[in-house]
């Protein structure tokens, strides 16, 4: 048996292959292009590489084309954390020294060792593949601008407070068109005050308004006259300048998190699990593709419900020694999905009345908080998401959430 470790770099790359007893058979350096990766896949089948009896790799990303390249075929590709493999490293010298082709060895040795310890990377199809590049994107997209929304708000309360005082009524009030034409209308208070019925109607025009444009300019001449605390003209001018410039990343933010969002409503539909994935309480498309890109579409994946779960951050953690014991919440997890659960079970509590009365009874049969209750309803939804794409089942209310023996009773009377 072969074993193959990819110490993995921006231009270039080391592999090594080592044998059952460990021992280094074969090494390389090898660029980062299509040569590069003929190299490789050549050097693979020169040491008995085939459909059949595949050589493992290990390498320390699960992303990019080095890891494309040889999952072609059956062949498994280990994705090794680097803290685990610097663990590893440990292992094999307590010298504290480093190289890449020593760490392409450790990696090797590392399936040759504790590969039943490490899972392959999931045999997702393509198309649940091109959900999660989408999501994962669109998932970014919506953090970036509500972060650069959020530095847009702040810059505008220190000279500007008029412009949040006109759009807080609206939901993402700076992130909409209309707010930006008007901004880009009246970069500073003083402007603003000048302007116009007939300006502020052109801008809600040209923002795509048509209606309720007069009410809303009439109220935004009253929010603009009246009488706010201003900064000093010179530094009020600069200040919008300032303003200007980032408004052009926050309008840039906003058009690519919509054409992703687009973009995922046009792709997910289209995949198997779409109809049972939206077929549970709190999940849309957006959401719900979220999901699918996190947990993909191999159903070997997870060896049970309780993977999933952990994978999710929804199960406890038990913490055992000696006398003490400690049962808290999961550090280590898929970060995308639990934030994606976690708007999940906030959704679910509101859109089905059995996730509803489940997380009343956290609340008050066993005191939880609202974050511990929420965690516990999204740790049994993921168990029924997992069983219902095991089975290739819709969800049911009934069956999700039966009503407990006393509720049953009192319905039956």
């Amino acid at each position: 048996m072969i074993y193959c470790g990819i110490d993995w770099a921006e231009k270039t790359h080391d592999v090594a292959l080592v044998d059952d007893s460990g021992q280094l058979v074969a090494k390389l350096h090898i660029t980062d292009d299509a040569a590069g990766y003929k190299i490789l896949l050549d050097l693979l089948a020169e040491y008995g590489d085939t459909e059949e009896a595949p050589i493992p790799v290990a390498i320390e990303t699960s992303r990019g084309l080095l890891v494309s390249v040889p999952r072609t075929g059956k062949r498994p590709v280990f994705a090794i954390n680097p803290m685990a493999a610097a663990r590893y490293r440990d292992r094999h010298s307590v010298s504290r020294k480093k190289s890449d082709p020593g760490d392409a060895l450790v990696l090797a040795n590392v399936l040759r060792t504790d590969m039943h310890a490490h899972r392959p990377l999931p045999q997702d199809s393509d198309l649940a593949r091109a959900v999660a590049v989408l999501a994962r994107a669109q998932q970014d997209a919506t953090w970036n601008r509500q972060q650069i929304a959020n530095q847009f708000r702040s810059l505008l309360r220190e000279y500007y407070p008029a412009a949040l005082t006109a759009v807080e009524s609206w939901k993402n009030g700076l992130c909409r068109p209309e707010a930006h034409q008007l901004l880009k209308l009246a970069p500073t208070p003083a402007m603003a005050a000048r302007l116009t019925r007939t300006q502020l109607q052109t801008a809600l025009k040209r923002a795509g308004r048509q209606r309720g444009i007069a009410a809303d300019t009439e109220r935004f001449r009253k929010v603009f006259r009246a009488a706010w605390a201003r900064q000093p003209q010179l530094v009020e001018d600069a200040l919008g300048k300032q303003m200007l410039a980032l408004l052009i990343q926050l309008e840039a933010a906003c058009t690519a998190a919509d054409s992703l969002a687009e973009a995922v409503e046009e792709a997910f539909p289209q995949h198997p699990d779409a109809e049972i994935i939206l077929s549970f309480p709190g999940l849309g498309t957006q959401l719900g593709a979220r999901v699918l890109a996190e947990i993909g579409d191999d159903r070997q994946r997870f060896a049970d419900a309780r993977g999933l779960k952990a994978y999710a951050g929804a199960s406890p953690i038990t913490r055992a020694s000696g006398k003490k014991s400690s049962v808290t919440r999961r550090w280590v997890k898929n970060n995308r999905l639990n934030h994606a659960g976690y708007l999940w079970a906030f959704s679910a509590i509101t859109a089905s009345p059995g996730a509803k009365a489940h997380y009343r009874r956290r609340r008050d049969n066993h005191a939880d908080w609202h974050a511990s209750a929420q965690r516990n309803l999204l740790n049994r939804m993921i168990g029924q998401l997992y069983h219902c794409l095991q089975q290739d089942e819709r969800f049911d209310e009934a069956l999700a959430f039966p009503a407990p023996p006393d509720e049953a009773g009192t319905l039956a009377a």
